[in-house]
């Protein structure tokens, strides 16, 4: 089990981080859910509006390109023997409650409202869920996990998928159809992904601030494009009803189920309201849902649905089979179908922008909490800390995506990849929201059952619906899921493997003082700091500092950087100091998961705090652990060459945490795991 082990959240065993759990203050702050900051005067609501403005293009980029494919996939599992007007209505009514019911209801009403001081998404919600416990549990934690590998899944699948159905608007064109084969439909999205990927580097700041008036155009588009044909079939208006619904799954048996798991498509991104939480606040993506994103796409829906009623009329009147349609493009008049797959294609990327930066924030939090190896995270502005680069992640996805794209050809075909990953992590997100309502607001049972049955009951029935097309596409996030879980609990129970075994091997540091007290060394100027994972027990460098080099410093900083389950940490709370005798002091630097450490400047703190040395006449000492893989101890074989390969691989400590270069000393041991 990856939670049998006390280290599992360390995400640097052989450099220097140590991460702790914090119940006191912490959880205290937590055991409501966060009240929104009072809004004074006009400057405070012209706030308020521009971050519900910039959520519409950030937040609801993949659930707002929906439309392009979802009621198309939906209608097309429902023609199996032809299309009736029920089946038509009956779509319709499904879009639209599950929008309701699983967007507005569970994740409005209740997801949002669990939020870790500000901060949402599947491992924040993982922290506050252990803070609740007030330990780690096996149980949470591998939830954390299963619902972070899935959502790598989504990660790699929504560019693909979302552009490849904006460029297959191409072929809805009359003077084009015949011309746009699936290869160069193929070659235009993978150019505009291949583009995509390159502008990472470059952060996302200046088109960050196009995305939200794209986007609210794209919403305003669709809307008016809905009431444009349900006005010529107002019929369709009926769907609101949720009886069309229930009709239509009774009567439909099981091609009702995988009809169902077409309409998940709808709500694909609902994750992203709480993903996203700490970038604009819960109540601007509220508003920005209730009252503009969820009337533009129940229009759309609507119009869809009404087109198809229109279509199906005309078929019967003239006798001719129902033809399925990419409904979406027709809904437009043909003047006006090349600019609407313009802007489709932008609002495609911004969604595509949006899911790589929610996996850039995701990597940044599990190589905090412990669940990757050090990436190099580059900050790609001064001001937004939100706005941050991972090139490793960047170059995988790029390839994931591209790979996915050859090997599915149409968006149709992605289609039944989908709904898996998102679908398994809202059974996450669903369990883990249980146990802080239970836990942390105390929730009686009656109420927490309340919540949980109803939408576990959702969940598992779009899980089960997904499941029907595991053969025909469903495989692919299970099994991008699948590796990441393995990359994650590998690295987990290696470090805690690891942890331990050098722990059993070390000396603690209160005796080395003692004896260092009987046998003084010879004494050099200036400081040392020496950085461990264990503050407890004497580092590596500093044994090996005083067995071969046989000196020591005149001042000693024991460094440990301790990872909080909160976002981030207040400045005056940043660094802790023990003074342990006149040589020693230990010295706790204090993160949350969304902050990147930077040692240099922690540093500085403790100039304020009395500790005084000078940055660039002290030393730092890094214990280099050379870990080689044991057949008779700990994980398998297998496993422990793949920890082995992900520490080589893991990005240098004296990058990840800043410090000078020049300032830094290596001595190295050797390991078995």
């Amino acid at each position: 089990m990856i939670g049998d082990t006390p280290a599992e959240a360390r995400p640097s065993p052989d450099a220097s981080v140590s991460t702790g759990d914090k119940t006191g203050a912490d959880a205290a702050s937590a055991h409501k859910p966060s009240q929104p900051h009072p809004t004074e005067g006009h400057a405070k609501h012209a706030g308020f509006w521009a971050l519900a403005l910039g959520s519409i293009g950030v937040v609801f980029g993949d659930i707002g390109t929906s439309p392009l494919y979802a009621f198309k996939e939906a209608l097309h599992a429902a023609a199996g023997d032809g299309v009736t007007r029920p089946e038509i209505f009956g779509v319709v009514s499904l879009a639209l409650w599950a929008m309701i019911l699983v967007v507005t209801v569970k994740y409005v009403g209740f997801i949002m409202r669990a939020d870790n001081k500000g901060e949402g998404g599947v491992l924040s919600l993982m922290a506050l869920a252990q803070q609740a416990i007030g330990k780690r549990t096996a149980i949470v934690f591998t939830l954390g996990i299963v619902g972070a590998a899935l959502f790598y899944g989504d990660a790699v699948i929504t560019p693909a998928m979302s552009v490849l159905s904006a460029v297959e608007g191409l072929r809805t064109i009359p003077a084009l159809e015949n011309s746009i084969s699936n290869q160069l439909v193929l070659m235009i999205a993978g150019v505009m992904l291949i583009g995509l990927f390159a502008f990472q580097s470059h952060g996302t700041a200046k088109v960050g601030l196009l995305f939200g008036p794209i986007c609210a155009v794209w919403f305003t588009s669709m809307a008016v494009l809905g009431i444009s044909q349900f006005m010529a079939n107002p019929q369709i208006l009926a769907a609101i009803n949720p009886w069309y619904s229930v009709q239509f799954l009774s009567e439909h048996g099981m091609a009702g189920f995988i009809v169902l798991g077409a309409v998940f498509l709808t709500v694909t991104g609902a994750e992203a309201l709480t993903a996203d939480m700490g970038h604009f606040g819960r109540w601007p993506i509220q508003a920005a849902w209730l009252f503009f994103v969820l009337p533009c796409l129940a229009l759309n829906y609507l119009g869809q649905g009404a087109l198809a009623l229109t279509v199906l009329d005309r078929s019967l009147a003239s006798g001719r089979p129902f033809e399925e349609l990419n409904w979406f493009f027709e809904m437009a008049p043909l003047g006006l179908r090349l600019p609407l797959v313009l802007l489709a294609g932008m609002a495609t990327v911004v969604a595509s922008q949006a899911v790589i930066t929610g996996a850039f924030s995701l990597t940044q939090q599990a190589i905090q909490l412990g669940l990757l190896p050090r990436l190099n995270v580059k900050r790609t502005s001064e001001t937004q800390e939100g706005q941050i680069f991972v090139p490793q992640l960047n170059t995988m996805l790029l390839v994931g995506v591209v790979v996915v794209m050859v090997t599915f050809q149409t968006s149709s075909a992605l289609a039944h990849a989908y709904g898996l990953a998102v679908t398994g992590t809202m059974v996450v997100t669903t369990l883990m929201a249980a146990i802080v309502m239970r836990q942390m607001w105390k929730w009686g049972w009656s109420r927490v059952l309340a919540f949980i049955v109803p939408f576990m009951i959702l969940d598992l029935s779009f899980l089960s619906a997904n499941m029907l097309r595991f053969f025909s596409g469903g495989w692919l996030p299970v099994l991008i899921g699948a590796c990441l879980f393995t990359v994650m609990a590998t690295w987990v129970r290696g470090s805690g493997i690891l942890f331990e075994k050098s722990r059993r091997d070390s000396v603690l540091l209160t005796d080395l003082i003692e004896m260092l007290k009987a046998r003084p060394p010879h004494r050099v100027p200036g400081t040392a700091i020496f950085l461990t994972s264990d503050a407890e027990v004497a580092p590596v460098a500093l044994m090996h500092n005083l067995k071969h080099n046989k000196i020591l410093h005149e001042k000693n900083i024991i460094l440990t950087v301790d990872t909080r389950n909160i976002p981030r940490v207040h400045e005056s709370e940043r660094i802790t100091i023990e003074k342990l005798d006149e040589d020693f002091k230990r010295v706790t630097v204090h993160y949350g998961f969304m902050e990147s450490p930077n040692l240099p400047k922690a540093m500085g703190i403790c100039r304020k705090q009395g500790l005084k040395f000078d940055i660039m006449a002290t030393s730092f000492f890094l214990g280099r652990r050379s870990v080689v893989a044991s057949a008779t101890s700990g994980m398998p074989l297998w496993q422990d060459r793949l920890f082995i390969f992900l520490m080589r691989n893991a990005t240098n400590p004296t990058e990840f945490f800043h410090i000078p270069p020049g300032r830094v000393v290596e001595l190295g041991t050797q390991v078995s795991v």
